[in-house]
Parts: C-alpha cells; structure tokens; sequence
C-alpha cells in the first residue's frame, strides 16, 4: 500500500501543479477534453460493451441506452452549451447600491475526487467528470473494482484520450478509497449507498471540503388503477421495463415497490406476467436482456432477503436463483411483511414487492413514513393526488406517469434529499456543481453616504431604517430636510 499512497500522493501533486498553471480554466482546453470524451466512447464503443456484459450480463442495446448513449449525449450538450454557462451573470442590485454593479462568476474548485459505482461503471465515471471538466477542475477517478473489466478500460483509455496531467485514473478497492479520503480535495462527488455515503461525508468533513453524495433509497410507485384504467397496458410495460429491463433492478432510481388499492392487485399481478415473458421469454435466464447480479456477496443478500420464511410466503411469481450464474429471476411480492429486512433496505435488484392499500390516498401516509427517496413514481391523472403528492412528501425528484426517464433529461437536476443523497447534476446542474458561484460587486468611489459611518445620531438611524425598507421616495424627503 506504500506504493498506492506513493501514486496517489504524486497524482495529487501534478493535478495541482496543473490546475495552478491556469490550462483547466480555458474554454478551449474544456472542449478539447469533452471532444475527446466523444471521441474515446466512440472508438471504444464494442469494447465498452463487452466489458459491461462481463461484469454485469448486460446486453449490448441495454449498455447503450443506459450508458454510452447517455455519455455522447451529456459530453455533447456540455459541449455546444459551454460558452453560454461560463459568461458571467450580472446582477440587478437594489437602487440603494447605485452605482455599484454585480455580478457572478463560476470559477472552478480545483482538484476533484471522483468515487464511480459498479451498476453504471462506465456513464457514472464519465458523466460527473464531465460536470468537472467543464467547470475547469482536474480530475482523479476512483473506478468501483466490483466492475473490474470496465473499470480496466477506463484506466487504460482515458490516459490515451483526455490530458493525463489533468485527469487521471485509480483502480483498487476500499483500501484504495481510504487512502483517496486521507488526502485533501477541493470537492468530492461519491455514488453509492448511503453506508458508504455517511463514511465519505465523515472524511470531507476533516478539511471541510464540499461533497455531492448520490446514494439511492426505496423509491416507489403508486399506481392509482382509476384514473389510468385505460392506460394500464403501458403503465405495467413502463413498471417492467424501469425494473427488469435496466441493470436487474440494481439502480438507485429503479422501482423498489407497487403501492395500489388491494381491490386491484390480484388483476395487476396478472397483467405483470405476460409483459415479462414478452420482455424475457419464457426463460429469462437464457434470453440474454436479463442483467446479472454483480458479485456473490450481492446475490446472497439478495437471497438472505428472499429466504426469509414471511416474504417467501409473499412470492407470487418467480423466485428461482442461480448462485453460480449470479441470476434471480424477475419476482413479484405480494404483502411480503413491512417489518421485513426487503421492505425496510434499499433491493437493488430484480424483485418487485406490491403493497396494498385500502384507498390509494393511503399511499402519501405511507411514503411519508419512510426517509425521503431518491424518486417518486406515480401513475395517475388526479390532479388532487398529483398536488399530494408534490405538497406532501419530499424525495429527490417527482415523476408522473414514467419511471426512470427524469435521469436521462438533463435539463433537469438529478439529485437526492436527506438519506438519498446531497447535491445535484446532469446537464448545466453538472457545471454548477463542480463551481464555485463567485459574488463579484464593484463600487464607485465618486460618492459616499456618510450615515454609514460613525459618530451615530437619529438621522443616520432614520436613514438606515428607511434603506433597509427600500423606501427611496422617504430617503429623499429625508435628505432634503422634509421629513423627520
């Protein structure tokens, strides 16, 4: 470990000498290494594939979407909007102020860490750096080494791609991680569980250094079957594919739960089935758009989950595992007990428990009982439930009638709230997460208001009241004698 400590500290070194030299701060440097982002993800795209079939079963159309699609796209929008992001913004001071002028202006932090997961081992190493870069920091990625082959190819590309002064790239496990945490850093962006969250969070908090913590939680989804009882076709489509069809489950913004009125579960379960078998055919195991569990310690906490007498008592489709294929097959749930270890942890993996409620206005009670989630899901067209839902509970992001979809939008933040993270990203959200909003204020020396100054008296008391106020037409009155 002398010689990682030896690597690390020698990184460091040369992405602050970097960053001091002022190259990260230019425009033209920022698009040179988003144009290579492009580039690399282009040219690699076959190898970018393999590796994440091999580290997580996923299929070829799945690591596109989910992944390299994702990346092009974010390193693109980065790219054509970058000019307009680091102009700085004026600000319209208070007339008090006249003629003082304001402005904003986003400078970089400087040197950044990093910490990728092992679900999305390729779009959530790439698209935080490409927040970093933007903004003008260097960059240290520390790939997750529970998605080996993928973080291998990173480790080996973006050296030949991006500049290696700047950005750069660590593999290693949780030894690795602690001595990245031991050093300082001008930010930190983490994704994973709130675990290790709270463990990195714990070391920023030794220098102060600001963090963005992307961790997860039990995201659910209502299903009011009133309202889209003509839709319901699409909304179990929607369900499956946000849950089955994307990593096996293993998402922080999958479904984890079906909260629906008991009166309609049976008839949901049914409409469950034959989407599944048109997504994975008749045997999932072998239809090739299943995702595998990454490790076994993952599967055997998935198993330990399911093995629980109460909720196996609960399975109502599915439940077969194959440890040594790391498989589990698309299950469903029906009431498996809330006091259960599946309903009080975040799944994270292919298995679908369906909660009944007597009314589903229940469902804002029940959501409320639990810390606040990354993502809400709701299917419904009442517009009464939709303000609830807005009004009465707090989660990282609201989402009608879709899941999953509100990651891809990146005109729109992505982040967490309480136990589901800190901080936000995507798009422009990206930028301004890895800078520093400046406040930048220009006075004029050509004249002085003297009630700022000592010796005190009642006008200058007067007067400081009514500038507070904004009451400029009393200003006046008072300073003409008008007014006591």
């Amino acid at each position: 470990m002398e010689a990682m400590k030896e690597t690390v500290d020698q990184s460091l070194r040369e992405m602050r000498d970097t960053f001091a030299s002022g190259r990260t701060r230019s425009v033209k440097w920022r698009k040179t290494q988003l144009e290579a982002i492009i580039e690399m993800v282009k040219d690699n795209e076959d190898k970018m594939c393999d590796v994440l079939f091999q580290d997580l079963g996923k299929h070829s159309i799945e690591a596109f979407r989910d992944e390299l699609g994702f990346v092009m796209r974010s390193a693109t929008t980065a790219l054509n909007s970058l000019d307009k992001w680091v102009v700085p913004r004026k600000s319209n001071l208070p007339l008090l102020f006249y003629p003082a002028t304001g402005k904003v202006i986003s400078e970089p932090y400087g040197t950044v860490l990093v910490l990728s997961s092992w679900n999305f081992p390729i779009s959530l190493s790439l698209d935080p750096m490409i927040g970093a870069i933007s903004a003008g920091n260097t960059v240290l990625l520390k790939a997750s080494e529970l998605s080996p082959n993928a973080s291998a190819l990173l480790a080996k590309t973006i050296p030949s791609y991006l500049d290696n002064k700047a950005i750069k790239v660590i593999e290693g496990g949780p030894d690795v991680a602690t001595i990245l945490l031991q050093h300082q850093w001008d930010k930190i962006f983490f994704t994973g569980s709130p675990r290790i969250g709270k463990i990195i969070m714990a070391a920023a908090a030794e220098n102060l250094t600001p963090v963005t913590l992307e961790l997860g939680g039990k995201c659910p989804t209502i299903i009011d079957h009133h309202s889209v009882s003509k839709d319901m076709k699409s909304v179990v489509k929607r369900i499956s594919g946000g849950k089955w069809g994307s990593c096996s489950g293993q998402a922080c913004i999958s479904v984890d739960y079906v909260l629906v009125e008991q009166s309609f579960a049976s008839s949901l379960i049914e409409m469950f089935k034959p989407v599944i078998k048109s997504f994975f055919g008749e045997n999932p195991k072998e239809s090739g758009c299943v995702a595998r569990i990454v490790t076994k310690k993952h599967f055997q906490r998935l198993s330990r989950l399911l093995n629980d007498p109460r909720v196996q008592a609960s399975i109502v489709y599915g439940g077969s595992m194959d440890e040594e294929k790391l498989y589990v097959e698309p299950t469903i749930l029906l009431n498996p007990p809330l006091d259960s270890e599946i309903m009080n942890e975040e799944i994270f993996g292919p298995v679908l428990p369906i909660i009944t409620l007597r009314d589903i206005q229940e469902s804002i009670g029940f959501i409320k009982s639990k810390p606040k989630p990354l993502a809400i899901y709701a299917f419904t067209k009442d517009e009464k439930l939709k303000t609830r839902i807005l009004s009465e509970t707090s989660s990282g992001s609201v989402t009608f009638n879709d899941v999953m979809i509100q990651y891809m939008c990146d005109a729109l933040p992505f982040g967490g709230v309480g136990e589901s993270g800190m901080g936000r990203y995507h798009g422009k959200y990206s930028f301004e997460c890895f800078s520093h909003e400046k406040a930048i204020m220009e006075g004029s020396l050509a004249m002085d208001l003297e009630a700022r100054y000592p010796p005190w008296n009642n006008f200058k008391l007067t007067f400081i009241r009514l500038a507070f106020r904004e009451a400029y037409f009393k200003l006046v009155l008072l300073m003409l004698g008008l007014k006591r």
